[in-house]
């Protein structure tokens, strides 16, 4: 299968560019800069120039491929416009290459995040939440689901807090960050809060896995651990880095904040069960003792 990939050369995309390449597809990578080309065709991709808002170059890339699996995302995290912009920019990207699919029965997996549902681990059938600061992700993977019904084999990966790999990534990859700034490693709330997390080899099987063979329409759960206190987290996190731990206030994480703050635990068992993935690297808090002072 010859497969256009967006956001070919971050943390999950690289290694779903390999997981792929490994397997015998072939890889178109779009490639907003030089150097994003030269990673990608070191790789053994073939590239295709333009960004995530080059809306005529993402149709192009969808015309010429077999399949589509779309991870960019902006990386502006600083303030709730920036962040808003970025979910306005790939849900452009994603209708337009969903519309180029239409009638083909080829497959477009797309990016999103695990719902939290109060109380409980969430699961492949919740719905993803259409309030708060990232409702307009799950707004525009809705309208890609909804394609399945046009001619797309359309489906969407669902990813945890935290996508890591040698001890970054995700949402303990900004903690991390965080702590390197401020000289402390802070968590929000209690730390008795749980944020589920996969090794990016990991998912990038299950990328694989759901391009060849998901029904249309459908939503998996790249989880591996289930649900790591924050606390933990950020107990290894300030261990590696020789900082001290401490609570700190929602304020001092910015956009993110209030979802740092909440109790997220999310399931795999329906992925598991049905694709046959089964995660086979370290979980987060081993992964994070690879991380240098």
């Amino acid at each position: 299968m010859r497969v256009f990939v967006t956001g070919g050369t971050g943390t999950i995309g690289s290694a779903v560019v390999t997981e792929l390449l490994a397997h015998g597809h072939t890889v178109l990578g779009l490639a907003r800069s030089e150097r994003s080309a030269q990673t990608l065709e070191a790789a053994g991709a073939h590239t295709l120039r333009g960004g995530l808002a080059d809306l005529d170059v993402l149709r192009a890339g969808a015309a010429q491929s077999d399949g589509v699996v779309t991870l960019a995302f902006g990386r502006d995290y600083g303030t709730p416009e920036a962040v808003a912009a970025s979910i306005a920019e790939e849900g452009a990207a994603m209708a337009a290459l969903g519309e180029e699919l239409v009638g083909s029965d080829r497959p477009i997996v797309a990016v999103s995040g695990t719902p939290w549902i109060p109380g409980r681990a969430s699961t492949e059938a919740d719905p993803l939440p259409t309030e708060g600061p990232v409702a307009g992700r799950a707004v525009s993977v809705a309208a890609l689901l909804a394609l399945a019904t046009n001619g797309v084999r359309s489906a969407a990966v669902r990813m945890p807090r935290t996508v890591h790999d040698h001890g970054t990534g995700g949402f303990a990859g900004l903690l991390t960050d965080m702590a390197r700034a401020a000289g402390v490693a802070g968590y929000p709330g209690d730390g008795t809060q749980r944020w589920p997390a996969v090794h990016a080899r990991d998912a990038a099987v299950l990328f694989r896995l759901v391009l060849e063979s998901a029904p249309a329409g459908t939503a998996w759960h790249a989880v591996a651990d289930e649900g790591d206190a924050v606390a933990d987290i950020a107990t290894v996190i300030g261990r590696r880095l020789g900082l001290p731990v401490e609570a700190r206030p929602v304020e001092e994480f910015g956009p993110f904040g209030p979802i740092f703050a909440m109790d997220q635990p999310a399931s795999s068992a329906h992925t598991r069960e049905a694709l046959g993935w089964q995660p086979t690297h370290p979980g987060l808090l081993a992964d994070l003792e690879e991380l240098q002072p």
